[in-house]
């Protein structure tokens, strides 16, 4: 029988160990995926900081830099800046990107750093236990928000894709979301797009995914599903944010 779909050579041949219904594994997927159809496999080279994301050296088969938390763009920068010609991406998640590591994607993206982001938003603290992050939204109720999360006492969620695309130095930006079949097949062309950019030495390009937790959300993977379209989606828009001009790529 003919195989039509087949585990990308970019990932290894080992199980995830992610919680059930947790779609970084999608995500991870879709990395591996555009690898390939890009053939940059033996040119890439991925970072991975601290949270659930740290786990992607267990499944990538290429070159894996592991940074201290929130830093992998800084250390992405630094390899980028002495091997041009690499392919450099980081993936976080949003209680390292948009938490502790604030400072050093938004000054990527000011600097033009030619790297990208693939930024998982789930809207929790995945590894540590389920408490707030900075994209929780307004009324979640997390570990440590159990009456919802109160935008008078913290403020509200962080929109990173709106954030960065005033900044001139970003080049392409877009938010996706890996929930459904035709949302992933989204999620894949602007990962693709996001690293054609980089190759393109247009500037520095980030793609948001908004994932799901259903271990810290307390719901069951399919449940998490529909929350994730029914209240994730409605307060962080999908689609391109910033895009080239039309032809550069």
């Amino acid at each position: 029988m003919k195989k039509t779909f087949t585990r990308p050579r970019s990932l290894l041949d080992v199980p995830f160990h992610y919680c059930p219904g947790c779609t970084h594994g999608v995500a991870h997927r879709l990395v591996g995926e555009v690898i390939d159809e890009l053939g940059i496999q033996d040119n890439v080279i991925g970072h991975a900081p601290v949270g659930c994301a740290v786990f992607t050296m267990d499944y990538f088969d290429f070159d894996m830099i592991s940074a201290a938390h929130g830093r992998a763009p800084a250390v992405a920068t630094g390899v980028k800046r002495v091997l041009p010609d690499r392919v450099v991406f980081t993936y976080q998640g949003d209680g390292d990107l948009a938490a502790i590591g604030t400072g050093e994607f938004v000054h990527a993206a000011v600097r033009g750093e030619k790297i990208t982001c693939i930024f998982i938003n789930n809207a929790v603290y995945g590894m540590t236990g389920g408490q707030m992050a900075p994209t929780t939204l307004p009324g979640q109720k997390t570990k440590t928000t159990p009456f919802g999360r109160d935008s008078e006492i913290s403020g509200y969620p962080i929109k990173v894709c709106e954030m960065l695309t005033p900044l001139d130095g970003a080049a392409y930006i877009a938010r996706a979301a890996v929930h459904s079949p035709r949302a992933i097949i989204q999620a894949k062309k602007a990962i693709k797009k996001a690293f054609q950019v980089q190759m393109a030495g247009l500037g520095f390009s980030l793609v948001e995914i908004l994932s799901t937790c259903p271990t810290n959300w307390g719901l069951t993977p399919l449940e998490a599903v529909k929350w994730l379209e029914e209240n994730m989606i409605p307060y962080f828009p999908l689609g391109e944010y910033k895009v080239p001009p039309a032809g550069v790529i």
